[in-house]
């Protein structure tokens, strides 16, 4: 991460204007001041088209707002400077005609709960061709993978609206004499919540600090460890969405939930939903599937309707295990919790057999089970 001193040339650089360039950015800033009420409009138009946007769809931003570039702040970027190329000269202004050659007088903030939202949002804006046209997409972040450093980073779109009328009273005002076509960029910056509080308090803290003498590097220490703590959060909140996703297309009749039950895909749920009760030392699961089928159970969702969380926790109460079970066990005694006797049938030895070591292990179980179930009548199978 750069310090406040590495960014000090992005801030306050009208203070530091060469003396030749002063006019010609006072200009500017009176005309901006002018017409910046007519281009409040043009924000809040913006900020209601893109909000619109997001309705109808399953995608939820946090909130949308925007803003219109202060007056100071519109002085401050016009009077960036470039080194002039000839010797003596004056440097260059980096915007010789700030109001068309800026493009964030205008800015839009979508903010959404996880990281993946990001990119919906902005491929969503993408596809309003009719009102919008994207004319620059890229990754802005402070800190990078590549670079090996850790920061905030947002998505930031450059779009032009597409024969506005907002627009067209702002250009009007601007010149009454030009031939307003209703079109304008503005910036739509896409990010999530938790990189939105890190970019505010790191803007407040380091952007706005007056005094760069009194900077410490152990600053910028501090904020390279919460921006890694950011990812950590933010990584762990996807993950969990991923798995809840799953686990909601386990109980689709239509989808996930009729996926017929292989060994394989037993093992997949079961880590899926009961990823602290795998402790098999192999991915043979083909005992599971002959359970199950031993009971007509076959598809995706039969199978997660009998793995709920509670029932589970009432068979480990009934049979209060001396060990925490593995999933051949549980899953025989789930089975047993619900089927009882013709668990018993069904599974085990023939009653007339010479040796039933199953039998009188399921036998013992579901007297346990059935005991408890005496003593707390609310226990359901």
């Amino acid at each position: 991460m750069k310090s406040l001193l590495g960014k000090a040339r992005y801030m306050g650089t009208w203070d530091d204007l060469d003396e030749r360039l002063r006019p010609a950015v006072e200009a500017h800033t009176r005309e901006y001041e002018r017409v910046r009420p007519a281009l409040d409009r043009v924000t809040a138009a913006m900020r209601d088209s893109i909000s619109a946007i997001f309705d109808g769809t399953d995608l939820k931003p946090l909130f949308v707002t925007a803003r219109t570039k202060t007056v100071e702040s519109f002085r401050d970027k016009a009077s960036r400077t470039l080194p002039s190329p000839d010797a003596g000269a004056p440097p260059v202004l980096v915007f010789p005609d700030p109001m068309r050659n800026l493009t964030d007088l205008v800015g839009v903030r979508i903010i959404t709960t996880l990281p993946h939202e990001v990119d919906l949002a902005a491929d969503l804006l993408k596809r309003q061709r009719n009102e919008f046209d994207c004319r620059g997409d890229r990754e802005k972040d402070i800190g990078s993978i590549e670079s090996g450093t850790y920061g905030y980073s947002s998505r930031h779109l450059i779009m032009r609206t597409i024969h506005s009328d907002v627009v067209r009273a702002f250009q009007q005002a601007v010149d009454p004499e030009t031939k307003a076509a209703g079109s304008y960029l503005f910036e739509v910056q896409v990010r999530t919540v938790l990189a939105h509080a890190w970019s505010e308090i790191e803007h407040d803290i380091r952007f706005k600090a007056s005094n760069p003498k009194a900077w410490s590097p152990y600053f910028d220490r501090q904020f390279t460890g919460t921006a890694a703590m950011l990812e950590t959060v933010e990584s762990a909140f996807a993950e969990l969405h991923e798995r809840y996703e799953t686990v909601t297309g386990f109980w689709d009749e239509e989808g996930e939930g009729s996926a017929p039950l292989t060994p394989n895909r037993i093992r997949d749920v079961w880590q899926t939903l009961l990823p602290h009760v795998d402790r098999k030392s192999d991915d043979n699961w083909g005992w599971a599937a002959e359970l199950l089928a031993a009971h007509g159970l076959t598809t995706t969702l039969e199978l997660v309707s009998l793995l709920q969380a509670d029932t589970i926790t009432t068979v480990r109460k009934a049979l209060d295990h001396r060990y925490s079970p593995g999933p051949d066990r549980l899953l025989d005694d789930m089975l047993l919790w619900h089927y009882g006797e013709r668990h018993i049938d069904l599974t085990a030895e023939p009653r007339d057999a010479e040796g039933t070591p199953r039998r009188d292990s399921l036998q013992r179980r579901y007297r346990q089970m059935e005991i408890y179930r005496a003593q707390h009548p609310g226990a359901q199978r």
